[in-house]
């Protein structure tokens, strides 16, 4: 009998439906330990798959009998080898279809709001915890942060009735390929990012710094660009409707960009000071924040999208409250982790500079986000 597969779409919705999951990741250690599938009524373990083939009845012991097992690799293959052993001795499996590769690339829309004004709608790609947001009203868009896989964005917009006209991204990203140059070849759309985020590069692009303000719809729904330097020097945060705050990768719900990316990061770490304590300052604390990544599925709210309003934040993010300027450099300069893997070759195909196949890019991407420092 063939093993049964599930799609990425298909676990998704058993994690969404509060179901308990069990999964057997059979990659090797390291990769297993860099990056996992993760879910809040989830178990995982590791066990790699080249273990199986000993045949030792000892494996076993971990594996339960009454519940589904879903085997997980890098592409499928070996999960669908070790699927078969597992059915053999009477388990319950199936495998993830396309392993970890089609994870990466599964999305998942969110609705924030939908009122008279606009509807606001983020794109979670669970995977690479990469979030991404399209704002609609009177049947015109805006994409901001859109990651490579652009016929989501296409598919939705057409799917809401609306138009793409604008595409910005917040900074040039690090850990993933931007889909804004492609989407906005795609639908005509202009798309916007810092001119000091693309020095060098040829690629067409409008300079965010040309507009205080962006209008589209009846409605003049504004997206307000403020310079929120300190992740990256050109970094930008967009104010839509003096309400919701897409704050790119300079404010977390549980913490900050971290600025050691070029090298420099007690010279950021001092411009993301000037950025909370001076930009950010003058926002009230019912402006919700919508981050463009997060590092822990927990931070996934009650109503399934990733924010928090800017008062919560400031009262449980105590860097957010740290005003002694060099206390917050040393604080912020210090707390950097594990560099994002290929983070060079994935800025030089953001400003353009390098170009690979979609492959290569594919290649490039796999692992966690790591450009966030978490302070709560």
């Amino acid at each position: 009998m063939a093993i049964r597969t599930i799609s990425a779409a298909e676990l998704h919705r058993k994690m969404d439906s509060g179901e308990s999951l069990f999964i057997l990741d059979v990659r090797n250690p390291e990769e297993y330990q860099d990056w996992q599938i993760e879910g809040k009524q989830l178990q995982s373990i590791n066990i790699p798959y080249f273990d199986f083939l000993d045949d030792n009845d000892a494996l076993y012991a971990d594996l339960p009998k009454d519940t589904e097992i879903i085997t997980v690799c890098a592409k499928g293959g070996s999960a669908q080898m070790v699927a078969e052993l597992l059915d053999q001795r009477g388990y319950d499996v199936s495998v993830l279809e396309g392993g970890m590769l089609a994870w990466s690339q599964f999305y998942v829309p969110v609705t924030i709001v939908d009122d008279d004004n606009l509807k606001l709608i983020q794109f979670n790609r669970l995977a690479k915890g990469c979030l991404s947001y399209m704002v609609i009203s009177d049947g015109k868009a805006l994409v901001v942060d859109p990651s490579r896989h652009v016929d989501e964005y296409v598919r939705v917009a057409e799917q809401e009735g609306a138009q793409i006209e604008h595409i910005m991204d917040t900074h040039l990203h690090a850990d993933h390929i931007t889909g804004g140059p492609e989407l906005a070849q795609k639908t005509g759309a202009t798309y916007y990012i810092s001119a000091s985020e693309m020095q060098g590069s040829d690629r067409p692009y409008e300079p965010l710094e040309k507009h205080s303000v962006i209008q589209f719809g009846h409605v003049n729904v504004k997206v307000l660009a403020i310079p929120t330097p300190g992740h990256t020097p050109g970094s930008m945060s967009f104010l839509v409707n003096d309400q919701f705050l897409l704050s790119g990768d300079t404010i977390f719900v549980g913490g900050l960009g971290r600025p050691d990316l070029g090298g420099k990061a007690r010279e950021w770490a001092q411009a993301l000071y000037d950025t909370v304590f001076r930009t950010i300052a003058q926002l009230s604390d019912d402006v919700l924040v919508l981050p463009a990544h997060y590092a822990d599925i927990q931070e996934i709210n009650a109503a399934g999208y990733v924010g928090e309003t800017l008062g919560e934040i400031r009262r449980k993010n105590e860097i957010m409250r740290t005003e002694d300027r060099e206390t917050f450099t040393e604080t912020v300069a210090n707390s950097v982790g594990a560099t994002p893997p290929n983070y060079e070759d994935i800025v030089s195909i953001n400003r353009g500079v390098l170009s690979v196949s979609p492959e290569k890019a594919t290649e490039l991407e796999i692992g966690p986000n790591r450009c966030a420092i978490h302070h709560t």
